[in-house]
């Protein structure tokens, strides 16, 4: 078996992770420049934060279908000229429908991305390998999103705009993504099912694996091939022989997002800020949220074949919902304390003049806070200290926060965050595995954009507290589910798992 040759396609190919990964938080950097520059609401700020998965709905729902008639490799390609695009277009807008419009556009490539890497590196894996190299794809993710941190942090202080230049560095690595998917071959499996083109699939395979591998292969598409007379249809989807696939596949799509991950990561900096934290301090706590997701995620990728995938996803989500559960706790704990120093912080001349009345008072509650606070100030002043002041009075165990944050993402990291995408690609036949994953990613991202839209609003109007313990009860839910519907596929072949889990 050549690995060398198998992990090295597969790493180009899980690149396109690695873009979503850096996409989705290096926005998380430019949340200040970008609120003021196009002088967003809370509203506003989550549509502009969040729109990028309306475009990766659209590369959800395009990606599957399109790469069974044209490709696995041609997709790919137009999703790193996409990441290209949306970079320089987002990086030089100059009004809020403009930087909208490039996110949206960049939102196809991840869409594309986030589908189709996972299921190519699936057809071109031996089976005791499938799980670790799918798991690449995740891993370059959370690589991504490590490196956008380390970016933003540096390029923070940069004289001008640096929002612009954080957002614009992602045109280089999507540069190196475009030229190196022409390196990579087409797929074996879709070769021979879209042109029975079996000589240059049998090449690719001996490559991957050697002359017996590659004979078995053949024999095993082949086999699954004349089980399906017909093109796989959503209706196929939806059928009742597809129950438990589309159960498995809803449920782990929806409990890897309604449990927060994106609102961490899009605003890892926002929340630490919430917590009492400094710009700087917030900024390097972000970075220390990437490199745990990545330690971890080499753990998951090192325990997905060993131990399996359900192990996983127990562990993980019992760990992701004691981690919320701290962090509901520390901010439940906190206190909001006004002295002469904290008055002192205010920006706005007439809100600290106003908030002077509240002068060695103490709350122990934001909710008691903001009710004491509104009546002081107009509906702007009160608006801009619910988004930007109020971190400023906060007393809290920010220590218990960072871990909270950090066990969290590494339990993410070893459970729903590779493991959702990995069996996906694994469970669903051959025949309709582009429409299926589409359906299932399209859902996916619609759970994602729901969570990235309301987190601003959360946080000012319900308050950190009431925010946290909603992804802590939907940690739960996701351990129960979990238990009690999804089934281990480690070790198994693509047709062994289809016979298993379709029911006649």
């Amino acid at each position: 078996m050549n690995r060398t040759y198998t992990i090295t396609i597969s790493l180009i190919v899980a690149m396109g992770g690695f873009l979503l990964g850096f996409d989705s938080a290096v926005i998380s950097g430019a949340i200040n420049g970008i609120r003021t520059y196009f002088e967003m609401s809370d509203w506003e700020l989550g549509f502009a934060v969040g729109c990028v998965i309306f475009g990766a709905m659209a590369g959800n729902i395009l990606a599957g279908p399109l790469s069974d008639k044209f490709g696995r490799k041609k997709i790919l390609i137009i999703t790193a000229l996409l990441f290209i695009i949306s970079a320089l277009w987002s990086a030089s807008a100059t009004n809020y429908v403009s930087f909208v419009i490039a996110r949206i556009i960049g939102g196809v490539g991840i869409g594309g991305a986030i589908l189709i890497a996972p299921i190519y590196i699936a057809e071109i894996a031996p089976p005791k390998l499938r799980g670790s190299l799918v798991s690449l794809n995740q891993l370059n993710i959370v690589l991504g999103i490590s490196v956008a941190y380390f970016s933003n942090y540096f390029m923070k202080d940069l004289d001008g705009e640096s929002w612009r230049w954080m957002l614009g560095v992602e045109v280089i690595p999507a540069a190196i993504y475009f030229l190196g998917l022409f390196l990579v071959p087409k797929s074996p499996r879709w070769l021979i099912k879209k042109f029975n083109q079996v000589n240059v699939a049998k090449n690719t395979l001996i490559k991957i694996g050697g002359e017996a591998f590659a004979d078995k292969t053949i024999i095993e598409i082949k086999k699954g091939i004349d089980k399906k007379e017909t093109k796989g249809t959503y209706a196929d989807f939806f059928s009742k022989r597809m129950k438990t696939i589309v159960i498995i596949a809803f449920g782990l799509a929806f409990f890897q997002q309604i449990t927060g991950i994106n609102a961490i990561f899009y605003y890892a900096p926002t929340i630490f800020e919430q917590a009492g934290g400094s710009t700087d301090a917030s900024f390097l706590q972000a970075i220390v949220v990437g490199l745990t997701n990545l330690i971890f995620t080499f753990v998951a990728i090192f325990l997905i074949d060993r131990l399996g995938r359900k192990p996983l996803l127990i562990i993980g989500t019992s760990a992701m919902a004691i981690a919320l559960s701290m962090a509901t706790l520390a901010f439940n704990n906190a206190t909001y304390n006004f002295n002469d120093t904290t008055i002192e912080k205010i920006s706005n001349a007439k809100t600290k003049i106003a908030l002077n009345k509240l002068n060695r008072v103490s709350f122990s509650s934001q909710k008691e806070l903001f009710a004491s606070v509104e009546p002081l100030l107009n509906e702007s002043q009160f608006r801009e200290f619910k988004q930007s002041e109020v971190k400023n009075f906060i007393n809290i165990n920010a220590t218990l926060v960072l871990i909270a944050i950090l066990l969290y993402v590494a339990a993410f990291a070893i459970s729903l965050g590779p493991v959702m995408w990995t069996m996906l690609s694994e469970i669903f036949p051959g025949n309709i595995k582009g429409i299926a994953i589409s359906i299932v990613g399209f859902f996916n991202s619609l759970v994602s954009y729901t969570v990235t839209q309301f987190f601003p609003w959360e946080l000012t109007n319900l308050g950190p507290t009431v925010t946290f313990a909603i992804y802590a009860g939907m940690a739960v839910l996701s351990l129960v589910f979990v238990y009690k519907y999804v089934i281990e596929t480690k070790g198994k072949t693509l047709e062994e798992l289809e016979e298993l889990l379709i029911t006649s």
